[in-house]
């Protein structure tokens, strides 16, 4: 007897570590796959594990003479994102390459350079090095071009005549951009420059500037290094969704656990041992007025960043009999001051320099559920700010938004964060063995999200701003960040309840319904109920039946369950019972768990279906679950 329960335990211990062996081959399968594709691509990136690497190729390139603005960007701006340093080194970096392709640009001729002095030169060179007078405008006689590509988009525009009478309203069609200038400029040496990455850096510099952590006297021991830690590991956490795969964790395993040992001693010097009681505020001093910047939890920016700016116009090129002569300037591109500091604080400086003005064509990767926001950047403050907008006008029809502010700025479109929420309804229903669809009715657009294993795939009857989403198969996570992205947000976080009104409840049941609700997913069908709201905060009450087969569920296939924390059970009362009722349904039982309660009813086979379903499926669906909590934000 004692041979065979040991036969039996070196059986069970042999099970147990193959399972894990194929858990860790699948996880490291992956993670070769990922440093594999990078490996393949030849194109020099970096890896963002190494530091190395990264000081290495920021020097290199920062070294680089090349200026053709399309290598400019073949660097993905996202490979940074992992280490704060190298992300701001990088973004400095790409900004200033736009600043000297901007300055080729505006250069009329390519002239080959003669060095006379450390200050400035002289050029000569013969006239068939043509380039960039290819872009002057037959009808005005001044410059504009449009340079495009994945990454960003360039329309410059060089005012080469200088002409008073003219009233600059310039429109680059094929890009959706434009731009109007007062008569005080139309006499002025000026470059207008707007330059739309279609990557957001400033809201990432906002929210690591602003945030402040304030805590009593008793917690003042908290370092900066602290803070650091924690910040950059959200970030890593945050941006990890970019990636194609969430499974790099042995990269990230030295970070984590320093970061988990830096919150749990702040957890130790917190009173009640939470971190959330920590309030975050994002705040600055502007003069003697105390200016709110734009909530970063409460608004999303969205589709990129437009940078609109004007600079000196660099010395153009003369002729010379046969030869062109240019005076050239170390000093780089040079910004054009406006409004201009000849103002006199005792006159309306709106009518000694009067608003620029922008339109934009709203890019079309992004939804756009209400009329967009528009907030213009304070590189003083690092922050963005909703004030100085004016004269906005929003074309919806031809998804056009044009405005005015006081100076050139960059600027950003934005829409509420939760506007989509709450949900007016939702359902979950099974296709098949490990395949579900997850419907949600938002407040502004209805949505579905269909699971098959550890894949999800988004569908609407919107496609535009979704086309490069809809039906394509992602993880969960992917598919988060890509919604996000596009403006589509069904998902919450801890501070959702401080903009959406809630149903609340208690957590420790509702995240217990969701991983039961998970576990039946292949078999059952579950939907919100109007009673959910009227039974308290201690139960939930939610629509049930059994399901099988692709098709909708029958209508009067639904029964009511009621879910507590020591028992549920299915309630007499229907959704369109009068009032709500605690009484359970006659005949029927209580159970210490749903799920429990769910297989009294259950056909053979779709119990079956239940013990089959694979464990990413059932985590897929917890996760969705999870990440949108419908039973608290219906």
């Amino acid at each position: 007897k004692e041979e065979k329960e040991r036969l039996e335990r070196e059986r069970k211990e042999k099970e147990l570590e193959r399972l894990e062996l194929k858990v860790r081959y699948n996880s490291r399968s992956c993670v070769f796959c990922v440093q594999w594709e990078r490996y393949m691509r030849c194109d020099g990136t970096p890896d963002p594990a190494v530091q190395q690497e990264m000081n290495t190729y920021i020097s290199l390139w920062r070294d680089d003479p090349e200026v053709n603005i399309t290598p400019v960007d073949v660097a993905d701006p996202l490979e940074g994102q992992k280490y704060q340093g190298a992300l701001i080194n990088l973004q400095e970096l790409i900004h200033s390459k736009h600043s000297l392709t901007t300055e080729e640009i505006l250069k009329v001729q390519e002239l080959e350079s003669l060095t006379l002095n450390h200050s400035c030169f002289l050029c000569w060179v013969s006239p068939w090095l043509q380039r960039a007078s290819a872009n002057i405008d037959t009808e005005t006689g001044n410059m504009q071009t449009v340079v495009k590509d994945n990454n960003i988009t360039l329309c410059l525009w060089a005012n080469l005549k200088k002409n008073p009478r003219c009233v600059y309203r310039l429109n680059f069609e094929e890009v959706g951009l434009g731009f109007e200038l007062p008569k005080q400029l139309a006499v002025s040496d000026i470059a207008v420059r707007i330059l739309h990455t279609h990557y957001d850096h400033l809201s990432l510099l906002a929210r690591m500037a602003h945030l402040r952590i304030h805590t009593p006297s008793h917690r003042s021991n908290i370092t900066a290094n602290t803070i650091i830690t924690i910040i950059s590991f959200a970030v890593i956490i945050m941006l990890q969704g970019e990636t194609k795969e969430e499974v790099v964790k042995d990269d990230n395993e030295t970070q984590q656990q320093q970061a988990d040992e830096e919150v749990q001693s702040i957890q130790g010097l917190e009173a009640e041992g939470d971190l959330t009681s920590t309030s975050l505020q994002l705040t600055m001093m502007d003069g003697s007025e105390h200016v709110q910047a734009v909530d970063l939890m409460q608004y999303s920016p969205l589709g990129g960043v437009f940078y609109y700016d004007v600079f000196h116009l660099p010395p153009q090129a003369h002729q010379v009999n046969d030869w062109e002569i240019r005076q050239v300037l170390n000093t780089g591109l040079q910004v054009f001051p406006y409004p201009t500091e000849k103002s006199s604080s005792d006159v309306d400086e709106t009518l000694i320099c009067p608003p620029v003005g922008v339109s934009v064509m709203l890019p079309d990767s992004v939804v756009f559920l209400e009329t967009p926001q528009v907030a213009r950047w304070d590189s003083a403050g690092k922050q963005w700010r909703m004030d100085g907008i004016t004269d906005v006008s929003y074309e919806e029809e031809n998804a056009k938004i044009s405005f005015k502010m006081g100076s050139f700025q960059a600027f950003v479109l934005m829409q509420e964060t939760y506007a989509n929420l709450p949900f007016q309804s939702w359902e979950l229903r099974p296709l098949g063995q490990d395949s579900a669809v997850f419907t949600v009715n938002g407040a502004l657009i209805d949505l579905s999200i269909t699971i098959q294993g550890d894949q999800c795939m988004l569908q609407s009857e919107r496609e535009k701003g979704l086309s490069h989403l809809l039906g394509k198969w992602m993880s969960s996570p992917v598919l988060q960040r890509a919604m996000l992205n596009a403006g589509i947000n069904i998902f919450v976080s801890e501070h959702t309840d401080k903009y959406v009104s809630t149903c609340a409840k208690d957590p420790l049941t509702e995240h217990a319904a969701y991983e039961q609700m998970a576990l039946f997913a292949s078999a059952c069908a579950f939907s919100w109920s109007k009673w959910n709201a009227k039974c308290g905060a201690e139960h939930l009450v939610m629509q049930v039946c059994e399901h099988h087969g692709p098709g909708p569920v029958p209508r009067d296939s639904w029964s009511l369950y009621l879910l507590g924390a020591q028992r549920s059970q299915k309630l007499e009362i229907t959704e369109k019972s009068e009032a709500f009722s605690p009484d359970h349904y006659p005949g029927s039982e209580f159970h210490s768990t749903f799920i429990h309660m769910l297989q009294d009813n259950m056909s053979t086979d779709g119990i079956v279906r239940t013990r089959e379903s694979n464990y990413l499926f059932i985590d897929t669906v917890q996760s969705l679950l999870c990440a949108t909590r419908p039973l608290v934000y219906s």
